[in-house]
């Protein structure tokens, strides 16, 4: 059958499309918000070539009964849909694989969802997947995603969620060799306002050149979610499900590539926060955060654009320090704050630059702001966060906290900060590293000089020699010589901290 490509077709006709397909046949089972993707293929017609079942298991006991009891009782969560999945897909083999298992594509699709209550007091969220065939007798996919529901009506909800399991279907069997068309598929008649969707995870014998960390800067990048994260293992996750009620601290950075500085400024920072008298000591998230704009890299035309492949080099380093990392599109600080402070109540912390301190206090990146610089800080210091500011070298002079000068409009506000113990300086830091620049450390990885490696981790010296990582090349002089302008092209002239 001809596909059309996905800007020619809506919900009703990707239902129905699919509903034609001869080969494609399983079962649905919807767990809250109605049972809506089921729904759109009964009304699309010819259904009865398509749906072998459909359930809904809503009663918790019920749920338990054909799915397994849950160790922690969330049933909308990540391990009841694996559950309905395995479940589900395994009847559809054991009942009709003899029957029709050589001309058939089997499939079950599940979800759980919390849509809005009644009352509107809580925030509707579900998890949705499909484990498919791609052909008869075949291995299966499992394609598994986490949406937020943001419309402000329980029917609305219901429809996103219709709409976006049929998206799913649709790309599992049509999109599957085009990952970014999939991705960008799934929101079809549908919109950001109405959905977020900060979680995808592709498995199965028909992705295995799919890499689900892009998958996550990709939701980002094309406003899918604001935010997205990966565990020390590469493996996407759900934010709320890593940081919930969690104290988190988040480093910002480039990490291009890690250096010592990064480190020293991580882990003295990271121990300062403990010390916090709040700080559950047992209860702590550390989080490296890479930013849209930190991952977008200037063209000769002077349009940015991000490198792939620059961007799981810095992601694999990241991961082999064990960090977790988030992507965001939260270019300044009160956005991150605000978003985090949704995930979890508790006592936060952001590690950051000296330079970063004088970015916050610039009020003409607050200039959209109806209340300016004032706006931003109800958000950023009105939450249970702490800032720990890392110094810099300038001039010969350590800058810190008692080194800097807001405007003399500003002074008096900066003052109750500090007197708040909302500011700190870092302490006990490693001054040996002030004087290192990230991008002087990858010039000379560029440019194969000797020398390079003290700026950097053990092991992340290792992995940049052993995959050739940031352009690197071999040995060419020593950073003495590069620094002294007698290799290369005399650019490099001076290594110190802007952390």
């Amino acid at each position: 059958m001809d596909i059309i490509h996905k800007t020619d077709i809506g919900t009703k006709q990707k239902a129905l499309t699919i509903n034609l397909d001869p080969a494609i046949y399983g079962s649905f089972a919807e767990i809250g918000a109605g049972q809506d993707v089921a729904a759109n293929f009964f009304k699309a017609g010819a259904s009865s070539q398509t749906i072998a079942k459909t359930m809904s298991a809503y009663d918790m006991v019920v749920s338990d009964a054909i799915y397994g009891a849950m160790k922690v009782r969330r049933y909308v969560s990540e391990p009841r849909l694996i559950a309905m999945l395995d479940h589900e897909y395994s009847l559809i083999i054991e009942r009709l694989a003899e029957q029709r298992g050589d001309k058939t594509t089997f499939f079950a699709f599940a979800n759980t969802v919390s849509a809005l209550n009644y009352h509107k007091t809580n925030e509707g969220h579900g998890w949705m997947g499909v484990r498919f065939q791609l052909a008869p007798n075949g291995p299966y996919n499992d394609v598994v995603l986490h949406v937020k529901l943001l419309d402000n009506d329980n029917n609305l909800q219901q429809q996103a969620v219709g709409i976006l399991g049929v998206n799913l279907m649709y790309g599992c069997f049509y999109y599957h060799d085009q990952a970014n068309l999939f991705l960008q598929s799934l929101m079809d008649d549908l919109s950001p306002d109405r959905i977020q969707i900060d979680m995808i995870r592709f498995e199965g014998p028909n992705f295995t050149k799919v890499d689900n960390r892009l998958m996550s800067l990709h939701l980002v990048k094309y406003g899918f979610s604001d935010a997205a994260v990966f565990g020390p293992d590469g493996k996407n996750q759900q934010p709320s499900e890593v940081l919930y009620k969690k104290h988190i601290v988040v480093i910002r950075g480039r990490f291009r590539p890690v250096i010592n500085v990064h480190l020293d400024m991580l882990n003295t920072g990271v121990k300062q926060f403990l010390q916090e008298s709040d700080v559950d000591k047992d209860n702590v998230v550390v989080v490296a955060e890479l930013t849209l704009q930190a991952l977008k890299e200037r063209n000769a035309d002077q349009s940015a654009e991000i490198d792939e492949k620059d961007f799981l080099d810095r992601v694999d380093i990241l991961c082999s320090l064990g960090q977790t990392v988030l992507i965001s599109d939260f270019h300044e600080y009160y956005k991150l704050v605000a978003y985090l402070s949704k995930i979890t109540s508790l006592k936060m912390g952001m590690v950051l630059g000296f330079p970063n301190l004088e970015y916050i206090f610039s009020e003409e990146h607050y200039k959209d702001l109806p209340g300016g610089i004032l706006e931003s800080f109800a958000t950023l210091f009105s939450r249970k966060v702490k800032l720990f500011i890392y110094p810099t070298l300038r001039n010969g002079t350590i800058m810190n906290c008692l080194r800097f000068y807001p405007p003399p409009h500003l002074i008096d506000l900066y003052r109750y900060l500090i007197a708040n113990n909302k500011i700190e300086d870092i302490r006990n830091y490693n001054e040996n590293n002030l004087h290192v620049q990230t991008d002087i450390v990858l010039q000379l990885i560029k440019q194969g000089v000797a020398g390079w490696e003290e700026f950097v981790p053990a092991e992340v010296a290792g992995m940049i020699k052993e995959r050739h990582l940031f352009g690197y090349t071999p040995e060419l002089g020593t950073a003495q010589q590069v620094a002294a302008g007698e290799v290369s092209d005399g650019k490099i002239t001076v290594v110190k901290n802007e952390a």
